[in-house]
C-alpha cells in the first residue's frame, strides 16, 4: 500500500460531516510538524481550520482544501460503510474519497517526498485547510484569509485540490469560478375567492410576464474564460392549499451564476428594473455567496498543464465551469489560484470513490508542480 493511499484511508475513516473535522486535521498536522512547518489553528463556531507554512522566502506555494464532507445519505444504499474505506474493483470507496480526502493525502505525501529529495529548495510551502467548505463557508477559509490579510501576508501561487477531472483523470484544470448571487423574491397580490376575479389580484399572474422577461434577458455575452451569465429559478411557492382561493403572495427563489463580465450590483439593478417595469408590488432579499475569480492563462496554469502532461501524457482543458469553491476567498490574497484533483463523477453521491491507480498519479503531479515552482526544473 502506498503511503498516499494509507493516508487517504485514515482520513476517510473520520466522520467529518460538515462542519465537523473529527480529527482529520490533527492527522495532517502530525505529518507536517516533523517537516518543520509552523502551524496556526483557528476554531470558530464548530469549524476547525489551520494554516501551515515552512519557510519565509518567496515564492510561496500553498495547497488548499477541506476536511469536511457532505452527509452520506442513506447508508443502506451504499455497497460498503461510507466511513470504512473499502477497496473494490480497482477503486477506493468512502465518503470524501474524491471530494477531497485523496487530494489532502496527496498534498502531504507530495510535500514529504519533495522535501526529502530537495531539502535546499527555494521559496516556501504552505497549506490552508478548513472544515467549512461543504457547509455555509462562513467560518472556514474566509477566516484564514482574514488572518493573513491583517498581517499583509500574500500567497504567490495556490493549488486547490477540488475534484476537477471530468471524463478522464487529469483532463481538466479550473482556473476560475463563476460568482453566485441568489435571491428570495416575494410578489404581493390580494387573496380572495377564485370566483370573484374583480376582488382579487393574483400574484402568480402578475409575476408571470416578468419571469418570461427575466428568462429571455441576455445578461452578458461571457468572455474568453467564462460562458454567459446564467439566471435560473430553483423554486416557486404559492397557494393556501385550497383550490378555490387565490394566494396573497408568491415566493420565487432564483440564482445567478455570473461571469467576470458582470457584477452582483449590476445584476441586482437589472432585475429590479425589470420587476418595476411590470409594476409589481415586491420585496427581494439578496444573498451573495461568492464573486467570480479568474487566473488568466500564464505561469501557474502552465505549471499544472506541464506537470499533468509529464506525469500522465495529456494536456488538460482549462475551464471555469462548475459550482463555487473556496478559491473565491483565496483569490483576495493570491493572484494565481488554480484547482486540480480527481474525477468528480461520484462526488456527493452514494458509493463515492476514486480509482486506485489515480491516487499516486495525483501525488506525483502535485510533487512535479512543487519542483517546477520551487526548483525550476
Amino acid at each position: 500500500m502506498s503511503k498516499t493511499l494509507a493516508l487517504a484511508k485514515a482520513l476517510i475513516e473520520r466522520k467529518s460531516i460538515t462542519p465537523s473535522d473529527d480529527g482529520c486535521q490533527a492527522i495532517l498536522v502530525d505529518r507536517l510538524k516533523p517537516l518543520g512547518f509552523n502551524i496556526e489553528t483557528i476554531h470558530q463556531n464548530g469549524v476547525t481550520n489551520f494554516y501551515a507554512r515552512k519557510g519565509s522566502a518567496s515564492p510561496l506555494l500553498v495547497f488548499a482544501g477541506h476536511t469536511d464532507v457532505v452527509p452520506p445519505g442513506p447508508i443502506d444504499l451504499w455497497d460498503s460503510d461510507p466511513f470504512i474505506p473499502t477497496e473494490k474493483e480497482g477503486k477506493l470507496f468512502g465518503r470524501g474519497a474524491a471530494d477531497m480526502k485523496t487530494s489532502l493525502a496527496a498534498f502531504i505525501t507530495s510535500i514529504e517526498d519533495f522535501l526529502e529529495q530537495h531539502p535546499n529548495h527555494q521559496g516556501s510551502i504552505g497549506l490552508l485547510i478548513t472544515s467549512d467548505e461543504e457547509g455555509v463557508a462562513t467560518d472556514g477559509t474566509v477566516r484564514l484569509v482574514e488572518m493573513l490579510k491583517k498581517r499583509n501576508e500574500t500567497i504567490d501561487y495556490c493549488i486547490v485540490g477540488e475534484p476537477t477531472s471530468n471524463q478522464n483523470f487529469g483532463d481538466t484544470v479550473k482556473n476560475g469560478r463563476r460568482g453566485s448571487l441568489s435571491a428570495k423574491l416575494i410578489v404581493k397580490g390580494i387573496q380572495g375567492h377564485i370566483a370573484y376575479p374583480e376582488k382579487i389580484k393574483n400574484p402568480i399572474h402578475e409575476i408571470a410576464p416578468a419571469i418570461d422577461a427575466l428568462v429571455k434577458t441576455t445578461w452578458d455575452n461571457g468572455n474568453e474564460y467564462f460562458p454567459q451569465t446564467s439566471w435560473q429559478i430553483s423554486n416557486i411557492n404559492a397557494g393556501t392549499g385550497a383550490t378555490n382561493v387565490v394566494p396573497g403572495h408568491v415566493e420565487v427563489l432564483f440564482n445567478f451564476r455570473y461571469s467576470t463580465s458582470n457584477s452582483a450590483d449590476d445584476l441586482k439593478v437589472k432585475v429590479e428594473n425589470i420587476l418595476n417595469e411590470y409594476h409589481l408590488d415586491f420585496s427581494i432579499d439578496w444573498s451573495h455567496s461568492g464573486k467570480p475569480y479568474l487566473t488568466k492563462k500564464g505561469y501557474l496554469v502552465d505549471v499544472l498543464n506541464d506537470s499533468i502532461n509529464e506525469i500522465i501524457g495529456i494536456s488538460p482543458d482549462i475551464s471555469t465551469t462548475g459550482g463555487t469553491s473556496d478559491g473565491r476567498f483565496i483569490a483576495d490574497i493570491c493572484n494565481q489560484v488554480v484547482e486540480f484533483g480527481p474525477l468528480n463523477e461520484s462526488i456527493h453521491k452514494i458509493n463515492e470513490h476514486v480509482f486506485l491507480e489515480h491516487i499516486d498519479l495525483l501525488k506525483n503531479i502535485y510533487q512535479r508542480a512543487l519542483e517546477k515552482i520551487l526548483i525550476k526544473i
